[in-house]
């Protein structure tokens, strides 16, 4: 087991490749760039996850899916709630 560091793009869906059953622990700004951790099993194969983010008082579905972390960008001002989704379809109200 191995915690591994993933760079995310501030977007509001993605899909991250990592290994089956990670732990997805926190998703924070590095510097310039957003970064999620995850507790990954290095032999477990290589599966698709997909993220979601959306901005504080933006529209969001009724099961956004599980919630992962808070990150802010520039000081603050910008404030996002990441969420692992269970598809990529949403599109927002």
């Amino acid at each position: 087991m191995r915690i591994w560091k993933f760079p995310l793009v501030v977007t509001d869906r993605q899909s991250v490749l990592m290994p089956a059953g990670a732990n997805l622990l926190d998703v924070q700004m590095q510097g310039d760039e957003c970064c999620l951790w995850a507790l990954c099993d290095e032999k477990a194969p290589l599966s698709t996850r997909h993220l979601a983010m959306y901005g504080t008082g933006n529209p969001m579905p009724d099961n956004p899916g599980k919630y992962v972390a808070t990150f802010q960008m520039r000081g603050g001002s910008l404030v996002f709630h990441a969420f692992e989704s269970p598809d990529l379809t949403y599109t927002g109200h």
